[in-house]
């Protein structure tokens, strides 16, 4: 009898199991697709401490810095770091020194320093004598002379001394003195010295602003031209102090040397004005402490002049003594 094997069945049954069999793959096929093609969820949102970590950007500010406060009622801003490098100036330069300065067009005033302490005149007394002699004439009381103008024009152009003696004798010496007083402003004005003479005066800073403010303001228009036609023509000795303040300054200077206790005692003063139609009328004086010189207060006086015209300093100026 031959050997029998065994088979897992007829063919009707394998074929079932073979398309079982195609059916399960295929589901399994798909099964996978759908696994392959499922849209993964968006990640989840950075917690809130890890975003202030990284602030947005700020927008740059178009507005500007603020300005630096006004220093002084009714002067525009724009003079306000001219007087504050005015001040230190005179703050740091040791003696007794005052400035002044006067806006004509609104009357404003600002001042620095010691402007009421009492300071010799020097020669700044002689525009006082020359606005006196021309206002006499104006009025009818005393001619004056060609030798008396020609005087007047000595005094202003180079400060001539002589010039200035004859005037003050010309007119009555301290006779003077109460009409510079009372109508030039100058109510300081005091005979300090045992001569009586113009050279013996002192003043304040103040009085010198205001005999300048009445000379512009208050004379007869032909005498003010012709005076600030002068002082703008000053010759080279008197080129410091208010002529330092630029192109159109006028300026009358004054310089004495007091010697006494065998020391040299320098005082220096300056008045004048600038800007345009002579604006701005400025006045300083200046007492050194021992030994002083020319030189030094001069070149002190011409830089606060310049400073507050805003021209460079310090200012070009060579002082000579006469």
């Amino acid at each position: 009898m031959g050997s029998r094997v065994d088979c897992p069945g007829d063919l009707s049954t394998l074929a079932r199991r073979g398309t079982l069999l195609a059916t399960l793959a295929g589901a399994l096929a798909s099964a996978a697709l759908i696994a392959v093609t499922v849209t993964l969820p968006a990640p989840a949102e950075p917690p809130v401490a890890s975003l202030l970590l990284y602030p947005p950007t700020a927008t740059p500010s178009t507005t500007p810095p603020p300005s630096p406060p006004c220093i002084a009622e009714g002067w525009g801003c724009e003079w306000s770091p001219r007087f504050r490098a005015v001040a230190e100036l005179a703050a740091r330069s040791p003696g007794t020194l005052g400035l002044v300065l006067v806006d004509r067009v609104t009357g404003a005033t600002w001042q620095t320093g010691a402007t009421g302490e009492q300071v010799w005149t020097g020669s700044t007394i002689k525009l006082a004598l020359v606005v006196y002699a021309l206002g006499e004439h104006r009025a009818g009381r005393q001619q004056l002379t060609p030798e008396a103008r020609a005087d007047l024009a000595a005094m202003l152009h180079t400060s001539d001394d002589a010039a200035a003696s004859r005037t003050w004798r010309r007119y009555g010496t301290t006779a003077m003195l109460p009409t510079f007083r009372s109508a030039y402003g100058m109510a300081g004005l005091t005979m300090s010295g045992s001569n009586g003479d113009w050279g013996a005066l002192t003043t304040r800073t103040t009085d010198l602003a205001a005999l300048m403010a009445y000379t512009l303001d208050r004379t007869h228009p032909g005498d003010r031209d012709w005076i600030a036609g002068q002082m703008r023509a000053a010759g080279d000795v008197q080129h410091w102090g208010a002529w330092s303040a630029g192109p159109g300054a006028g300026v009358k200077n004054g310089w004495l040397e007091n010697r006494y206790g065998g020391t040299s005692h320098w005082c220096v003063s300056t008045v004048g004005f600038f800007g345009d139609g002579a604006r701005y009328v400025i006045a300083a004086m200046y007492q050194m402490p021992a030994p002083g010189s020319l030189d030094h207060g001069a070149r002190v006086l011409s830089d606060l002049a310049a400073l507050l015209a805003g021209q460079p300093t310090p200012a070009p100026v060579t002082p000579r003594p006469t």
